[in-house]
């Protein structure tokens, strides 16, 4: 571009922002000028035709009005979400409130993530000692000093649920040899900064549990297991300090 091409094209951008700040400064211009209102075409939106201002003010209206529509849908769609969630926790909780041993809410957590919350991948980590609770497939219990409880000290110091990819040697140590079909994972740490243990849910899908969704349900069950987990727990300290 030489230079007097240069500065017609800056003379053009110059003079279009100065026709611009006087309409936004004058709304009533064409008011004021209905003949010049008459005489603007655009080019249409959806093809080479042209329309008037104001037909292309309708059409603006009616896109923003699909799109409010849409957003307005898809906030109904997590609100649905949500009541359905709030529901399965309630139930969840009475459950949990129902058992009435530690074997009984740890069976009764299994079956609930499992028929409810289709977490068909989920292990329950526990620090024990915990003797009356016997190690299965979802459960099981290790020493404080449990070398692969290593790689989670950042998830028990933040305290809060985690959601998304698991490191290797996290999926190995939790799912065992269904590790590799794993895709990811949501790390709910369970008492405080991990105190009691952590609840572990894999899926083989890569985008069940990602970064962005929220964790606010994950919380509160954290909080459910672990206040139901508590009460076994103070019998055997009880004992050690008798």
């Amino acid at each position: 571009m030489t230079t007097r091409e240069a500065r017609g094209v800056a003379a053009v951008e110059t003079e279009e922002e100065s026709i611009a700040a006087y309409l936004q400064h004058n709304p009533d211009f064409f008011e004021r000028h209905h003949a010049v209102l008459a005489r603007l075409r655009l080019p249409h939106a959806r093809g080479g035709s042209t329309i008037s201002l104001v037909e292309r003010q309708i059409e603006v209206l009616r896109e923003k009005h699909a799109g409010v529509e849409a957003k307005l849908a898809e906030f109904v769609r997590v609100a649905r979400a949500n009541d359905t969630l709030a529901d399965k926790l309630h139930r969840f909780t009475r459950q949990l409130l129902r058992a009435g041993s530690p074997e009984a809410v740890v069976a009764t957590m299994e079956a609930s993530l499992r028929v409810d919350f289709d977490a068909f991948h989920s292990v329950l980590v526990l620090i024990g000692p915990h003797p009356e609770i016997a190690p299965q497939r979802f459960v099981r219990v290790v020493r404080a000093d449990d070398p692969n409880l290593k790689s989670f000290e950042s998830l028990f110091s933040n305290g809060k649920p985690r959601c998304g990819q698991a490191r290797d040697s996290q999926r190995e140590f939790l799912f065992g040899s269904d590790a590799n079909d794993i895709g990811s994972v949501a790390l709910v740490p369970l008492g405080d900064k991990g105190a009691v243990g952590l609840l572990a849910l894999g899926s083989t899908d890569r985008d069940r549990f990602h970064p962005g969704m929220s964790t606010e349900f994950l919380a509160r069950m954290a909080d459910l297991i672990a206040d139901a987990l508590a009460p076994a727990a103070r019998p055997l300290q009880a004992k050690s300090t008798a």
